[in-house]
């Protein structure tokens, strides 16, 4: 029935893409549809200031007056980079290493099919399923914007989806090449994890501490949200987010098609 295993992940894919894009989909267009309510607030300036100073700090709660600032406050700062981190992580850890430790992966490699092929189908699977889901959450954005004439440019919305997107790819081919090293899924969602949280603490911590501040450029999230995301503009270091995810690739797959599985 399928010619590939990417064809038969996908196929594997749908309901999950489908449920995460509706889910997350509406979750976006909520929030545009509560735009209008906040931009026509009448003491909106007194309601800000009553915000703790740290939360105004990290989630640049001043910009919310402008609908990009909006979005990045209650989607892109936390909720999106959140659902993109855990998508990319579980389905980076379950496409292989889970499969190993079902004993399905064994099943599959006894046929003509070489391992690193078997591996790059699933990268592949894991890449378009993200993009995806980016898709689908922006759409589902982009036409509630029109539907309250939000006056969002379409372009800065396609930035910030991409950088989440980027955020959610680079953490989820991680927690695959852990997998394909270890044959855990444990071990490949717990490396991918401390790092995703790794990140987070010291993008955090660097809007609170001078010293730690030059240190922010290690963190992913600080590459993904550092601009904005949605008013930043599309950055040339999205497209380098992904590199940390290939490098643990090509480091992890001759270790994948040399050792024994299930072992």
């Amino acid at each position: 029935m399928f010619r590939s295993v990417f064809s038969k992940q996908m196929y594997d894919e749908r309901r999950r893409l489908l449920m995460w894009g509706l889910a997350t989909g509406l979750v976006g267009s909520l929030m545009m549809f509560l735009w209008p309510s906040m931009r026509d607030m009448p003491d909106l300036d007194e309601f800000l200031a009553n915000y703790p100073q740290a939360m105004r700090d990290l989630f640049n709660i001043e910009a919310i007056t402008s609908v990009a600032g909006f979005l990045n406050a209650e989607l892109f700062s936390f909720l999106l980079p959140g659902l993109f981190l855990i998508f990319g992580i579980t389905r980076g850890a379950a496409l292989v290493a889970g499969e190993e430790e079902t004993g399905k992966l064994e099943l599959v490699l006894v046929t003509s099919i070489s391992r690193v092929r078997f591996a790059l189908h699933k990268v592949a699977a894991l890449t378009v399923s993200i993009v995806s889901l980016a898709v689908t959450i922006f759409l589902f954005v982009w036409v509630s914007g029109l539907v309250v004439d939000a006056g969002l440019p379409t372009g800065e919305l396609a930035a910030g989806m991409t950088s989440v997107m980027f955020l959610g790819l680079e953490h989820g081919l991680l927690a695959m090449a852990v997998g394909l090293l270890t044959g855990s899924k444990t071990w490949a969602t717990g490396v991918a994890s401390a790092v995703a949280v790794g990140g987070y603490v010291l993008y955090a911590a660097g809007k609170f501490v001078d010293a730690v501040e030059p240190f922010q450029v290690a963190s992913p999230i600080y590459h993904a949200l550092e601009s904005g995301p949605v008013g930043g503009g599309f950055r040339p270091i999205f497209l380098l987010m992904p590199l940390v995810g290939i490098v643990a690739l090509v480091i992890a797959l001759p270790r994948f098609d040399r050792r024994d599985i299930g072992v």
